[in-house]
């Protein structure tokens, strides 16, 4: 399995890795970016070996205006044949990102929360 994490919090980016590292086989891999930029420059990059799942912060950086930059991502991502099976995970606290999540339809899970790790383990169907 390959995931990619977006999120232009540095300390949410490692909150991710490690607490997917804790839930998931050891072979799988996951990278990172910390933009939405260069998250389409990692999508790009593995076009070849698509990502099976990308997680995506909705609130980064403001270049895409009224857009948030993640649902600027996911549209990006939505363009390439490629990636039409991956799983995007909007993980956010921004508040309508219900509303985005359907209108892509994508999954997403809310953030601060004090049990994502618990929430990963539902995304990914494992049990204690």
């Amino acid at each position: 399995m390959k995931i990619l994490v977006t999120d232009d919090s540095t300390g949410w980016v490692e909150y991710h890795i490690n607490a997917l590292k804790q839930i998931l086989p050891s072979d799988t891999e996951i990278d990172f970016a910390k933009s939405a930029r260069e998250g389409l420059d990692k999508i790009t990059l593995n076009i070849d070996t698509p990502y099976d799942i990308i997680f995506t912060d909705m609130q980064m950086e403001s270049d895409f205006l009224p857009l948030y930059a993640g649902e600027w991502f996911i549209k990006q991502i939505k363009t390439y044949k490629e990636y039409e099976n991956t799983r995007i995970i909007i993980i956010s606290a921004a508040p309508n990102i219900k509303k985005i999540a359907e209108k892509y339809n994508v999954e997403f899970l809310p953030k601060p929360m004090c049990q994502l790790k618990e929430n990963y383990k539902k995304l990914f169907e494992i049990e204690d």
